[in-house]
């Protein structure tokens, strides 16, 4: 099973690795894009006024800057431990046991803008860049790594669940990916969207795959796995499971 996560803009700073090798990191066939990126990324951060407007960032996010500035001479930790925010919180890597964080760099991984298919454990810096930024002088993101990213989420050969935000799966979608949704219930049974709280939802399902020592290779098996952990999932038959939750 391979679990896909988003990135989130805010990111760990620290980190003692050593600084970014692409050679290094997963899935190589990636390494032409992310150099390509890197690269555009380092000269960009030199035109604080351009690389603003590129990045959507206002001045004083020019802490930013200095870090796509330092992408090839800062320091590296592990792609699982460098996102924070709401959905890394919920899956609490760091007070994993052994055994499940063991289980959790096979199965996670993260769908970034810049290095595309991030593995747990692949050593990555800290950056800024979103799935919709617009780079000067480049193609979207969506047309630089879909002809890429897609064959290599394609080839995973296991179970892909798919819990990137839209921007995300918009760089490269996953067929056949199981999907999750997560809607609030009223008492009188109507449905709406989670907007915020969605990411600490999808940090929890995330969590228990990644921990669970099953190994679910269907959206059914799936299904019940999630089911049996006290989680009221839907199945509409397909591909996409629905986490309904009673509204606040």
């Amino acid at each position: 099973m391979l679990v896909l996560l988003p990135p989130s803009e805010t990111k760990c700073p620290d980190g003692d690795g050593a600084p970014l090798d692409l050679a290094a990191l997963a899935t190589p066939e990636l390494t032409a894009v992310r150099a390509t990126l890197v690269d555009a990324l380092v000269r960009l951060a030199a035109d604080p006024p351009v690389a603003r407007t590129a990045l959507g960032l206002s001045p004083g996010q020019d802490t930013e800057l200095g870090r796509n500035a330092a992408l090839c001479t800062s320091p590296t930790t592990p792609a699982l431990e460098r996102y924070t925010g709401v959905l890394y919180d919920a899956l609490g890597v760091r007070s994993m046991t052994r055994a499940q964080r063991a289980r959790a760099d096979r199965r996670l991984a993260v769908v970034s803008a810049l290095f595309g298919l991030a593995r747990a454990t692949d050593p990555i810096p800290a950056y800024r860049l979103s799935a919709g930024s617009a780079l000067p002088g480049l193609p979207t993101l969506r047309t630089l790594w879909r002809p890429v990213l897609g064959p290599a989420l394609a080839a995973a050969g296991e179970l892909v669940v798919d819990l990137r935000s839209g921007g995300y799966q918009a760089l490269a979608p996953v067929p056949g990916a199981v999907t999750v949704d997560v809607r609030s219930q009223r008492p009188d049974g109507t449905r709406t969207v989670i907007s915020h709280a969605n990411k600490s939802h999808k940090g929890r399902v995330a969590r228990l795959l990644a921990t669970t020592t099953a190994e679910p290779d269907s959206v059914v098996r799936l299904r019940a796995l999630l089911r049996r952990a006290g989680l009221h999932v839907e199945h509409d038959g397909g591909t996409a499971l629905t986490l309904v939750l009673p509204a606040a």
